[in-house]
């Protein structure tokens, strides 16, 4: 499942998505305006360091998104 969700934005996951995601962290890159990055889901873990090792792992730098926490759906 978390797979399937690299690249969507955090508010068109469907309630089954968010439900099984939920507690989960999440990675969004920061916005600034030089970069205006869309708020897509760029990785998906248990903990900010899961979060940061699969950004590290696509070459990603982990310093340039933030990390949340996916609340559930109600």
């Amino acid at each position: 499942m978390s797979q399937a969700v690299i690249g969507l934005s955090p508010e068109v996951l469907s309630i089954a998505q968010r439900r099984a995601l939920a507690g989960r962290w999440i990675a969004l890159e920061v916005y600034t305006p030089q970069t205006l990055p869309l708020r897509l889901i760029q990785a998906v873990g248990a903990t900010p360091e899961e979060c940061a090792a699969a950004l590290r792992a696509r070459g990603l730098d982990p310093g340039q998104f933030e990390f949340s926490v996916l609340q559930p759906a109600y």
